[in-house]
């Protein structure tokens, strides 16, 4: 008997997207009670959603949260980057984030680039968007094959880039290497139609090369400057935010992550002029919220 391999391949693919599915499906709650996760307090993220949206009144765009944090409302969750970069995530844990995602209407998920094709596959017919990092998280890697990554990410079907620069080249003053390198990278996010956002890894800069960081990032035509990957040596910090809004201006996104622990991180960040909040601690932060 003939087979069609590209018919195969395809049913298989959708099969794995349908158990993959399955197995994402939650209960009743994992400690039996509908609606509850296992350390409900009565205000978390899960259930209460009021004070989550003094966060957003106080200026936020987007925010982000890591797996099982759902169920925020849906003028939330539309803000919220559903995050899972960890090098170990299995499938199961891909299918879970997006089946959150899609459930409560996250507004992407944001994974590593071997996990793309799964996750559009998963969030077929839903409104999520996928964003995935490139050169992440060192960004030495030559601005050609940070555009050769982006080409496939998209092609793969992500819609937002979060790219990593040269910071070697940065700190050797290779001003034109580095902001050709975002320009790359820009380039062809934007002929795919995805946003860029560009980590420059504050926690490594002196100010003076955060600034520089900024306007070659600006002048290369990228959508958002971003402090940290969350995998170096330190996060954002509100001097560093107000730095970054100072430098690129009122009309480009400025987004804070790593290290936002607390409520009252969050709202310094805002203050600061972020205008998205990367967070794994974000049931803590929005739980103090409640208590604000």
């Amino acid at each position: 008997m003939n087979y069609d391999a590209a018919a195969v391949e395809r049913l298989v693919e959708k099969i794995t997207r349908e158990v993959l599915l399955l197995l994402a499906e939650p209960g009743s709650g994992q400690d039996g009670h509908a609606g509850r996760c296992a350390q409900c307090t009565g205000q978390c993220v899960q259930q209460c959603q009021d004070k989550v949206r003094q966060v957003v009144g106080a200026g936020a765009s987007r925010l982000s949260s890591t797996l099982g944090g759902v169920n925020v409302g849906p003028e939330v969750a539309a803000m919220i980057d559903h995050t899972l970069l960890k090098p170990e995530a299995s499938q199961d844990q891909i299918a879970q984030l997006c089946y959150e995602a899609r459930k409560y209407g996250f507004a992407t998920v944001c994974v590593n680039p071997t996990n793309v094709r799964l996750c559009v596959q998963l969030l077929k017919g839903s409104p999520v968007g996928v964003c995935t990092v490139v050169g992440f998280p060192l960004g030495a890697t030559p601005p050609e094959v940070k555009a050769y990554e982006t080409q496939q990410a998209l092609d793969d079907g992500a819609t937002e880039v979060d790219m990593v620069i040269n910071i070697g080249a940065l700190k050797s003053r290779d001003y034109a290497l580095v902001e050709r390198d975002i320009a790359t990278v820009a380039r062809t996010s934007h002929a795919g139609g995805a946003l860029l956002k560009v980590i420059i890894e504050a926690a490594l800069l002196a100010d003076e090369e955060k600034v520089k960081a900024c306007e070659l990032a600006k002048a290369a035509n990228a959508d958002y400057v971003k402090t940290s990957t969350g995998f170096g040596p330190g996060g954002a910090t509100a001097h560093d935010v107000e730095l970054l809004r100072r430098t690129v201006g009122p009309d480009m996104g400025v987004k804070a992550a790593g290290g936002i622990r607390t409520f009252e991180d969050a709202q310094a960040m805002i203050a600061a002029g972020a205008t998205r909040i990367g967070a794994s601690a974000s049931i803590k932060i929005v739980q103090q919220a409640q208590a604000a």
